[in-house]
């Protein structure tokens, strides 16, 4: 049986990966600090084949202990959050983020040289792209453009640097996972979120889909959204980028590559607020929207080229944006109720 280490196990897209990784076979071993939500529970906490380690991925001692016999590392470990997050905590996210890459490099380059481990999977972020301007954005686009102004995009777009450092002066071969938007269920608000209010409802997460629902369903009438609402994203299953991280993980002709993993669907944020209203409030509710101030790095258009891993590892997202939406919003219903959001 083959073993992989996560890091960031307890976070929104790691839930989802573990999740996937226990269902195809594998023995998964599981590292988080808890920093962000505090501690939870996860559905397969007592899975035989899952060990979880609360521990920090910046001790390079205990992830090259780790990582001793495991045979794939997806480094997922990070502090992140929405776009108020980026802001509140801007040289937090770049010096913490650098720390705990250079660590997980340094771990992964140990383990690979005396150990089993075949290959380091880093999680980067569709912020690579952040000051393109053409689209769709391929694969290579992120070292053509100017870099990201944000320091989360400027951090994820080191990552990927760090990545071909590693292979190009010890041989650790890599692959890079490139999410855009996930969607689904299982993030909280963060412990350390700021006070950040939009019209009387406090924002969630900063994340645009639990934001916008939790705001239908506390009765905000009119709507706040950031901006002018055309800004287009391309919002994407957590269940289907699990499968999309894991393959590329998986499949041989992933080594030393980079992959776009996202729905080809794109949506603004006013026809998002549109589908939500509609499925909370029904059709006979006008939705009446004001439009506020947006944050700095609220990138107007985020669309990637989707045919490199389409083509390369097979992978398709193929969960709409309706039925992720229908199993989104009563477990945000949920969390309201439960005080979690």
């Amino acid at each position: 049986m083959q073993k992989v280490l996560v890091s960031g196990s307890a976070g929104f897209i790691g839930g989802y990966v573990v999740e996937e990784l226990l269902g195809k076979g594998y023995a998964v071993v599981g590292i988080d600090n808890y920093s962000k939500y505090g501690k939870v529970a996860k559905s397969y906490d007592g899975h035989p084949d899952y060990h979880f380690v609360e521990g920090d991925a910046r001790d390079v001692e205990l992830m090259t202990r780790l990582l001793s016999d495991c045979d794939h590392f997806i480094a997922g470990a990070a502090m992140i959050g929405g776009i108020s997050y980026f802001h509140t905590y801007a040289y937090d996210l770049l010096a913490a983020n650098e720390r705990i890459t250079a660590a997980s490099c340094d771990a992964a380059i140990a383990a690979h040289a005396s150990g089993r481990l075949k290959k380091m999977t880093y999680m980067s972020s569709s912020m690579v792209f952040e000051s393109a301007t053409e689209w769709p954005s391929p694969e290579g686009q992120q070292r053509e453009i100017p870099p990201p102004l944000s320091s989360y995009g400027f951090q994820k777009l080191a990552v990927e640097y760090f990545a071909r450092a590693a292979w190009d002066q010890h041989r650790l071969p890599y692959t890079i996972a490139r999410p855009f938007n996930c969607v689904g269920i299982g993030e909280s608000r963060a412990s350390s979120d700021e006070e950040i209010m939009s019209g009387n409802v406090r924002l969630a997460m900063s994340h645009v889909v639990p934001d916008l629902v939790q705001k239908v369903l506390k009765g905000q009438d009119p709507l706040h959204i950031l901006g002018s609402g055309d800004q287009i994203r391309h919002y994407t299953y957590g269940g289907d980028l699990a499968k999309g991280i894991i393959a590329a993980m998986e499949h041989p002709d992933a080594t030393n590559e980079d992959f776009n993993l996202s729905t080809p669907e794109s949506t603004t944020v006013l026809r998002l607020a549109e589908l939500i209203w509609r499925k909370v409030k029904g059709a006979g509710v006008p939705l009446r929207i004001v439009n506020d101030e947006p944050f700095a790095c609220d990138v107007q258009r985020r669309v990637p080229s989707t045919e490199k891993a389409k083509r390369m590892l097979g992978f398709e997202a193929t969960t709409s944006l309706d039925s992720m939406l229908d199993e989104v919003i009563p477990w945000i219903a949920a969390a309201i109720a439960n005080g979690t959001i």
